[in-house]
């Protein structure tokens, strides 16, 4: 089963829990599992009828109006409530107005395209290792009408920071750790000349975050935002549905925490 419940039965969805039940574990843990599963199962049906209701264009938020399909979403991407903390270093890059943006784990191109969208001078580089997600972000381009402005590719190295325009680029990175090894301008000097926007997927005893803190102190001024922000704009459709589903809607069905890191060059640096 996937995380929204695509395709899953009521049954399938009994059997599952049954068998959760069955392995060794605490109560608290499998009654965590089992919440989850239960709100993935019904956010799946909740999504259908969002759409039904709405359509496939991204009802709010920074990205208003951006054309969706049937991957990889959870309600809040049609809601335009995702990652609400961030809403602020979107607005803030499309007033800026770079002439070039690099999405480092683009998945299917909810940034990747939405700036593209918004920021009509730029050009788009959209990156992942995953084949199907970078796929999927070509087929959206397409149907936004920002393909022209877009090129993909997969990993990204060291060696092609050099290859963006320094003072002018964007970079927006969320690689499931990744970042550690990558945004490291002892090994990629070019980084310094770029703004960033980290997704840190911290481990206490790594100290991800306390290291790219320190790669960019002396050359950036450093924002820590963190998930204490909710925004999911309910549409009237749902205006009479229950706090729980209401909830569910705005669930992104995140495991735990995943702060970011907003780095913005300050003037005069290199």
């Amino acid at each position: 089963m996937d995380r929204q419940g695509r395709g899953v039965t009521y049954e399938e969805l009994l059997d599952t829990m049954e068998a959760i039940n069955r392995k060794p574990g605490s109560m608290d843990q499998k009654i965590k599992t089992w919440t989850a599963l239960l709100a993935s199962f019904r956010q799946r049906q909740l999504m259908a009828h969002l759409v039904a209701t709405g359509g496939w264009r991204v009802q709010g938020g920074p990205f208003r109006g951006m054309r969706l399909d049937d991957t990889y979403l959870v309600p809040p991407h049609l809601l335009g409530g995702y990652e609400a903390s961030l809403h602020p270093a979107m607005e803030a890059a499309v007033a800026r107005g770079y002439g070039q943006i690099v999405n480092i784990g683009c998945s299917f191109g909810y940034y990747a395209i939405g700036l593209a969208r918004r920021c009509p001078r730029a050009r788009v580089a959209a990156h992942d290792i995953d084949a199907a997600a970078l796929e999927s972000c070509r087929r959206l381009a397409g149907l936004n009408g920002v393909a022209d402005r877009l090129s993909f590719g997969g990993e990204v190295t060291h060696g092609d920071f050099a290859t963006w325009p320094a003072g002018d680029t964007l970079i927006i990175c969320d690689i499931e750790g990744g970042e550690r090894d990558l945004l490291d301008p002892a090994a990629a000097p070019a980084l310094l000349g770029f703004d960033l926007v980290v997704e840190i997927h911290q481990d206490p005893e790594e100290g991800t975050r306390a290291l790219i803190e320190s790669r960019f102190a002396a050359t950036h001024d450093v924002r820590f935002v963190g998930n204490d922000r909710v925004q999911a704009e309910i549409p009237a459709a749902f205006w009479g549905a229950d706090s729980l589903d209401q909830a569910i809607l705005a669930w992104e069905c995140r495991g735990s925490a995943t702060p970011w890191l907003v780095l913005t060059r300050r003037d005069g640096e290199p």
